[in-house]
């Protein structure tokens, strides 16, 4: 474990104080103390061997995007912030929280982000469809933040993702929550009437890429 003592500047007045977390009564927790030097987090340099511990951290990110510690809702979002700056995903799926000093796994139940809000700017094919995060990343779809749907083959309810950093297909995703998945998808019944047919496979148009928002 990391002897250090993490410190954390103080929001500015107004900011908002912590995550929004319905229905639990469950105090919230600071996180963990031994998660020092994030700010700092960077992999050994290329070439060098790697002696961090892997650890177990008990932390857990919910389907809605809270972040649990112990069990209980971290609840200062500029820690969760924080933390999310040195979150990584690696090629079997499974997600760290990555230090100089140290590394250890997390649960994330979904997508480690929640897309809350979207915002269009243009029209057509060149037309840019922009997304907050719960934790206000806007990422803009495209080339390199591609939108995908996943359909739940038990009940075949669409899941959309948009990708947000790291290697494309194994990075971190955030999910769509359903109003701005409901709002994306009138996007895309309007395109099709605009384009004066619905033959065609549903779907939206984001600089310059079209991304399907129905299985192939």
């Amino acid at each position: 474990m990391v002897d250090c003592v993490m410190t954390e500047s103080k929001p500015d007045a107004g900011s908002q104080a912590g995550q929004q977390t319905a229905g639990t009564a469950a105090p919230a927790a600071e996180g963990p103390a031994d998660l020092a030097g994030l700010r700092a987090a960077a992999a050994p340099d290329g070439g060098a061997s790697d002696t961090r511990p892997d650890e177990g951290y008990d932390i857990r990110i919910a389907r809605d995007g809270t972040w649990f510690y112990h069990g209980s809702p971290i609840g200062r979002l500029p820690l969760v912030k924080l933390f999310a700056t040195v979150l990584r995903r690696d090629e079997a799926g499974d997600y760290w929280l990555i230090t100089p000093a140290e590394r250890g796994r997390i649960r994330v139940d979904d997508a480690p982000f929640v897309a809350v809000e979207m915002r269009r700017e243009g029209e057509g094919p060149n037309q840019a469809l922009s997304f907050r995060t719960n934790l206000d990343q806007w990422v803009t779809a495209g080339a390199e933040h591609p939108i995908r749907v996943a359909i739940d083959p038990e009940t075949g309810e669409p899941g959309p993702y948009i990708h947000v950093r790291g290697d494309i297909g194994r990075g971190l995703e955030a999910r769509l929550n359903r109003p701005v998945f409901y709002e994306l998808a009138d996007l895309a019944l309007a395109g099709a009437t605009e384009a004066g047919g619905g033959d065609g496979p549903a779907g939206v148009w984001s600089q310059g890429v079209f991304f399907r928002l129905e299985a192939a």
